[in-house]
């Protein structure tokens, strides 16, 4: 059997912390900006966790 290949948009979508956890970055942060205020941009901006219920598909996803 070949080996298993893994997503390569999903690798460049998230990373896997120190803890385990995978993290992702938030999305509504790319276009139409004038409409959202200062406060809502800069939280755009972090990161964020995926949540746990899905943490194993995406972990699947970008493991090889």
């Amino acid at each position: 059997m070949p080996k298993m290949k893994s997503r390569k948009s999903a690798k460049k979508r998230f990373r896997v912390t120190a803890n385990g956890h995978v993290k992702r970055g938030k999305a509504f942060h790319t276009h139409i900006l004038n409409k959202k205020d200062r406060k809502r941009k800069r939280n755009l901006r972090q990161t964020a966790l995926v949540f746990a219920g899905v943490e194993k598909k995406v972990r699947t996803m970008i493991s090889v």
